[in-house]
């Protein structure tokens, strides 16, 4: 697909990302809408090159917070700390994600924090923790089931923040040297699942993002056990009752259905923006599923239901 000409890649790119204005978001929000889910919406981009394409971001997420509130969507944001330029310039990037934090908070909004690859793994838990530090607990975290680390997290993270902790639990995208993560699809199953049963004995808002049918009924299990699945999906944040399910936009949208049919509060990570391009090809690179997908959006288009 890297070598593919850019209108096919984008062609099936257009399935997974809203488009490439803040205006595809809001209508491909609205469009879902009607199928019970709510969202959670990211500018696509990350780790620029300088603090100037920071400011694009933050001034986005603003605008994006603004564009929310007026449409009266069920949405949140995902922003990714090295958008906000994490890397170059720590002290700017904290008083940016601060700013917009801030922001969420004063509109009834949440912050997720994406986890990026391992180099920022706990300097982006440390943006979450002090975000809390000062009063901003409409912010939480990504945690990925493969790293060895996980666990460690959980626990740390919980002993810090108590019932205010709120994790978005998945697989990973990022391939990790074995050192540091599994890298067998079982084994990284196994993770996650044990990961989920860890926050939710910890009493933490858990966030369960995976389109992988174990890890579903894992987690479907684990809510039996402990009689969450009759809770109203109201609250905070018009958060779910202790958890959530989370699908990328144009993944398992049958499963999220048949989920929200069942009265379980699903969330559609909707990412937008110009670099649809380099999205589209990470999700082909990263998942072998996806090439399914493409030939049946390519040969079968009205199959292509998001």
């Amino acid at each position: 697909m890297p070598l593919a000409p850019k209108f096919i890649v984008k062609r099936v790119a257009m399935r997974y990302v809203a488009g490439s204005e803040m205006s595809d978001a809001i209508m491909t929000m609205h469009e879902l809408s009607a199928e019970g889910a709510c969202f959670t919406v990211d500018v696509l981009g990350e780790e620029i090159s300088s603090m100037d394409e920071a400011s694009y971001f933050h001034e986005e997420y603003s605008r994006l917070l603004d564009a929310i509130q007026e449409h009266g969507l069920n949405a949140n944001i995902s922003i990714k700390p090295t958008a906000f330029g994490l890397l170059i310039n720590r002290e700017s990037a904290y008083s940016n994600i601060e700013s917009i934090t801030r922001k969420a908070q004063k509109l009834g909004s949440f912050v997720r924090l994406d986890m990026e690859d391992s180099r920022v793994t706990q300097e982006t838990i440390d943006v979450m923790l002090a975000m809390h530090s000062k009063g901003l607990t409409n912010i939480g975290v990504v945690l990925q089931g493969r790293l060895y680390r996980t666990e460690s997290d959980i626990d740390s993270v919980c002993s810090s923040l108590g019932d205010k902790s709120d994790f978005r639990i998945c697989k990973g995208i990022y391939l990790e040297s074995e050192d540091i993560a599994h890298t067998k699809y079982s084994k990284i199953v196994e993770a996650t699942n044990a990961a989920v049963t860890s926050m939710l004995e910890r009493g933490a808002y858990t966030a369960i993002a995976s389109h992988d049918i174990p890890v579903i009924e894992h987690a479907l299990a684990e809510l039996r056990s402990r009689g969450m699945t009759d809770g109203e999906s109201t609250g905070l944040e018009k958060k779910g009752p202790g958890y959530e399910f989370q699908f990328l936009l144009g993944v398992r949208g049958d499963v999220r259905r048949d989920l929200a049919s069942k009265g379980h509060l699903t969330r559609v990570y909707v990412p937008y923006g110009t670099r649809w391009y380099e999205y589209g090809i990470r999700r082909l690179r990263e998942n072998p599923e996806v090439a399914s997908h493409v030939v049946k959006a390519l040969l079968m288009p009205w199959t292509n239901r998001r």
